[in-house]
């Protein structure tokens, strides 16, 4: 994949100014802030969200933003595991100095590799799911404690990666989480600034662009592997979210 393909998936680096804003609202951030008593605290962006911190007011600082399409394009559980990591605390602290030291290691490769004239899509995706293994690997280790409707938006989201293809109404998550259809969406739109419908279909989106790209399905198969009625009402539902047909989308792609 070509430099200027991959430019508007993935941004690491120090000038906040030229990163944030830059990708779409399907990413996601970690901002890498290392303290003068040699700790590192992470501080999460979920998908949808913002950082629960001023990060500007950080000092010593590396962001990374990168598009959900990355995570994606590789297996479900290690998808769920990211969004566990993003989504059950808003940050955690490193204290382990051989941990700190693994975490620089990878984040100044991904930097190198960003930065190089002859940079390689496939070498950042790889160092990128390098650095968010040892994250998984952390996150059992100082991480701070979460609010009820935190957890909730966790349990949504990890249901909904199961489920979304099968389950589309958000009565299915609210009944399973224990909460009324309008009590989800009021947390899901305090927490994500989105409802459940629109989170389902932005993942629906999502994995019809991972499919249209990454296999031989037809247009007319994948909407009825993702629980359209009808092709057609797929291809209205496909262009109005993503601006093209799916045929189009496959054949550009």
């Amino acid at each position: 994949m070509h430099k200027t393909d991959w430019k508007h998936k993935f941004q690491i680096g120090n000038n906040f100014e030229t990163i944030e804003g830059i990708l779409s609202g399907n990413s996601m951030g970690i901002c890498f802030e290392f303290k003068q008593d040699a700790s590192l605290c992470i501080h999460f962006k979920p998908l949808n969200e913002a950082f629960k911190v001023d990060i500007h007011k950080l000092e010593n600082t590396t962001l990374l933003n990168f598009e959900r399409d990355l995570i994606d394009e590789d297996d479900i559980e290690y998808a769920l595991d990211i969004m566990t990591l993003f989504n059950k605390f808003p940050q955690c602290v490193v204290t382990n100095t051989s941990e700190i030291e693994q975490l620089k290691k990878v984040i100044h490769l991904l930097e190198d590799e960003y930065q190089s004239d002859a940079a390689s899509y496939i070498m950042l995706k790889t160092l990128l799911k390098v650095l968010m293994l040892h994250l998984i690997r952390y996150q059992n280790d100082g991480f701070l404690e979460q609010d009820l409707n935190q957890k909730r938006v966790f349990q949504f989201l990890e249901l909904m990666e199961t489920h979304f293809l099968n389950e589309t109404n958000s009565s299915f998550y609210a009944e399973t989480i224990g909460v009324s259809s309008k009590r989800l969406n009021q947390i899901l739109k305090e927490k994500l600034n989105l409802t459940a419908k629109q989170i389902i279909q932005q993942r629906q989106i999502t994995e019809a662009k991972r499919r249209l790209v990454r296999s031989e399905i037809s247009p007319k198969e994948l909407a009825f592997e993702l629980g359209f009625d009808s092709h057609s009402s797929f291809s209205r539902f496909f262009k109005k979210n993503v601006g093209v047909s799916p045929s189009t989308f496959k054949k550009h792609h």
